[in-house]
């Protein structure tokens, strides 16, 4: 118990150095970021008005605690060009990023497991080395060229899944699935090749222990002693890689949401730097970086539940 307590106590700086950075995005973007909100042919009035607006014609020091006591009562500021809290407009994007999210970690650990157990089992033979030649191919195609190929395929080709967006009804819709399949590929396919490799290194380390031979020795079938000896102790180091991983879906998730037009907080963040909308660039950034350190918190946790020898 005093090592979660810990641990959940060192993530608090961890979120004051996110909070920190993103304050500082708008000061560190070249040449006045007001300007280029409002454009070359503003006047001095309103570059006046829009900087007393946003509180930037006050000290820095100022601004920062006013933006620690705006963060602390959810107030992100509101969108200049969407002419909407900041806070709503994550609060209707963030729920899509997450399920995409979700859904290509769960594809990646689906395809990975089975394939990294079976490449381990079967080493050395075909099956080994046709799971290392597609995972090789996984790991070679982005998200960004995978994703345009599968529209090609799917959508235009075949007519089976739709091209783009989430569906009339959104994340409730009875198809609604139908529009997550592809994105979910395309962020899950490297994801699954990068988990397949570590499962099947996990593996044969965990084959080769002497517990292991022990189990064999004993007269137990060999799916008893890779499934219920072998598999869970290979997956405690997987755990700490797919939280990891998590945040590195959240990343790609910028470029998948924008290919297949996907209304998640990606996409939000792309609208709003090319609309130079500095708050919800800042309160998308915001959002995706608290996410990621929830998650690694929760990794953690999980990585000490799963391996007895991390509590105390």
């Amino acid at each position: 118990m005093k090592s979660i307590l810990t641990r959940v106590l060192l993530t608090i700086p961890v979120v004051w150095v996110v909070v920190s950075l993103v304050f500082l995005l708008i000061h560190l973007v070249p040449g006045d970021p007001v300007q280029q909100m409002l454009g070359e042919g503003a006047t001095a009035a309103d570059l006046a008005t829009l900087r007393h607006q946003y509180g930037l014609d006050l000290p820095l020091g100022i601004q920062y605690l006013h933006y620690w006591r705006d963060v602390l009562h959810g107030d992100l500021g509101r969108s200049i060009r969407l002419n909407d809290t900041v806070v709503h407009l994550i609060a209707t994007r963030y729920p899509y990023t997450i399920e995409l999210t979700v859904s290509a970690l769960a594809l990646g650990l689906a395809l990975a497991v089975p394939a990294g157990v079976m490449a381990a089992v079967r080493r050395g033979r075909w099956q080994d080395q046709t799971v290392g030649l597609v995972s090789l191919f996984g790991l070679s195609v982005p998200a960004f060229a995978l994703g345009p190929v599968l529209i090609l395929v799917f959508s235009i080709g075949l007519g089976s899944l739709p091209v783009s967006g989430a569906g009339p009804g959104g994340l409730f819709s009875a198809d609604g699935w139908r529009y997550l399949v592809l994105p979910a590929v395309a962020m899950g396919v490297s994801l699954a090749a990068i988990l397949t490799r570590m499962v099947r290194t996990a593996m044969l380390e965990e084959l080769n222990q002497d517990y292991i031979r022990t189990a064999r020795a004993k007269g137990l079938s060999e799916n008893a002693v890779v499934y219920r000896h072998a598999l869970p102790n290979a997956l405690v180091p997987i755990v700490t890689v797919v939280g990891l991983q998590f945040g590195a879906l959240l990343a790609g998730a910028i470029v998948t949401e924008t290919i297949f037009s996907w209304p998640g907080l990606g996409r939000l963040v792309v609208t709003a730097i090319s609309g130079r909308d500095y708050a919800l660039v800042q309160g998308s950034l915001l959002a995706i970086g608290l996410t990621y350190v929830l998650v690694n918190l929760l990794t953690d946790l999980t990585y000490r539940w799963v391996n007895p020898r991390m509590r105390g």
